[in-house]
């Protein structure tokens, strides 16, 4: 294979990275937000969700023009659209104003979705896919260890402006870098816009995308909503409290890569997903159970249910794209992005909703119920990767010498 290949690997986790750590920095910032636009619990919880809803609508169109035109346009002009949003927040006041420019932002960043995904798959034979793929995910553990290490520094000094302009910066820079480097798949044809409809007739990509997104609802509780839970339900400093999300989000780019080598070696994909997705429910129940425990009880038992959270999203990831094929991989992931956007844009506000009307504890354990209801959907799939592949095989070929 074509050592290539691992440029075009860093290329594609940078521009992701730095997407994951605008998306992860307002978490971070939930506290400094809640100040500065005078917001309810409520109104933090849309502002936390605005722009995965704008990504909503957008993953799969990025996905069908990462088919036709390549990654490297989809993605260079996307992310350094992103960017300039974030870059233009600082200069507008007022709730609307901000989840409107958090949706555009979405909507542009998607892009990185599906063009970065497609590109690493390309690129990677089937025997090194999940491992590549986990690396390529790590993106999002790493942003959030950034954002949680970074941010609350830059704000402490410039404000909630310093740290939109910083997030914004690092998303233009991302950007820049994937135009420069990405390479289309030698020897590779693109696909014609009409070959979605091959994408939603598949009730494996349906059932894989609705089972594996219910794992995300224990994610969003457990990765988006720490800060916020630390500081305002068990007293923490704002500090503090992102040094947790940040060692969560280190120790989570090991889980991605150890599940995608973990998936190769095993020869499946769906497997490990189910394995995984019993843990975070059992990671998740024991948070809620010990909401109100000593925090150096409550702490580390948090910190390894987010990493748990953390470690699944390569396998479905890469689930997806191998049953599709290269031609129409951009449009699977596009498709499998689309839906967990769905219940992203979804269980985001109304977690912080069901805090509100409830509690800490009773949120935590009705995200947990969602990834075990996850797990009895994917019973319906093969265990073999690929949809009843055999180890080592593909429909996606390996890269041509």
């Amino acid at each position: 294979m074509s050592r290539y290949r691992w440029v075009i690997l860093g290329a594609g986790t940078l521009a992701q990275t730095s997407f994951a750590a605008l998306v992860v920095g307002l978490p971070v910032l939930a506290p400094l937000l809640r100040t500065e636009y005078h917001l309810s619990l409520s109104r933090t919880g849309i502002v936390l969700g605005a722009v995965s809803f704008g990504m909503l609508p957008m993953l799969l169109p990025w996905g069908l023009l990462a088919d036709r035109f390549g990654e490297r346009a989809v993605m260079g002009v996307g992310l350094a659209g992103a960017g300039i949003v974030f870059l233009v927040v600082p200069a507008t006041h007022g709730f609307a104003w901000l989840v409107g420019l958090l949706v555009l932002a979405g909507a542009l960043g998607s892009s990185i979705n599906a063009a970065s995904g497609r590109a690493v798959m390309g690129w990677f034979g089937a025997e090194q896919r999940g491992f590549a793929l986990g690396i390529r995910q790590t993106a999002v553990p790493i942003g959030g260890a950034l954002s949680g290490v970074a941010l609350p520094s830059i704000a402490a000094r410039g404000g909630i402006r310093d740290a939109f302009f910083a997030m914004g910066g690092f998303c233009v820079f991302a950007a820049c870098v994937a135009f420069v480097l990405m390479r289309e798949v030698p020897g590779r044809g693109r696909s014609p816009l009409a070959g979605v409809a091959r994408t939603f007739r598949s009730m494996h990509n349906w059932v894989l995308a609705a089972g594996s997104g219910l794992f995300v609802v224990a994610q969003i509780a457990l990765t988006n909503y720490p800060v916020l839970f630390l500081h305002q339900h068990r007293g923490l400093s704002t500090h503090s409290a992102a040094l947790v999300l940040a060692t969560m989000n280190v120790f989570g780019i090991g889980a991605r890569i150890g599940s995608g080598r973990w998936s190769d070696r095993v020869g499946s994909r769906v497997g490990p997903l189910r394995t995984l997705g019993t843990l975070i429910t059992t990671g998740t129940a024991l948070v809620a159970l010990l909401v109100d425990a000593p925090l150096a009880v409550l702490v580390p038992v948090l910190v390894v249910a987010g990493i748990l959270s953390l470690s699944w999203n390569g396998l479905a990831f890469t689930a997806a794209a191998e049953t599709a094929g290269l031609a129409q991989s951009g449009a699977a992931l596009g498709f499998q992005q689309t839906v967990l956007g769905v219940i992203v844009a979804i269980a985001t506000p109304a977690f912080a909703w069901l805090v509100g009307a409830t509690s800490w504890r009773v949120a935590f354990v009705i995200a947990g119920l969602c990834p075990a209801a996850g797990v009895l959907a994917l019973r319906v799939l093969p265990t073999a990767s690929g949809a009843g592949r055999s180890r080592g095989t593909s429909v996606i070929p390996p890269v041509v010498p």
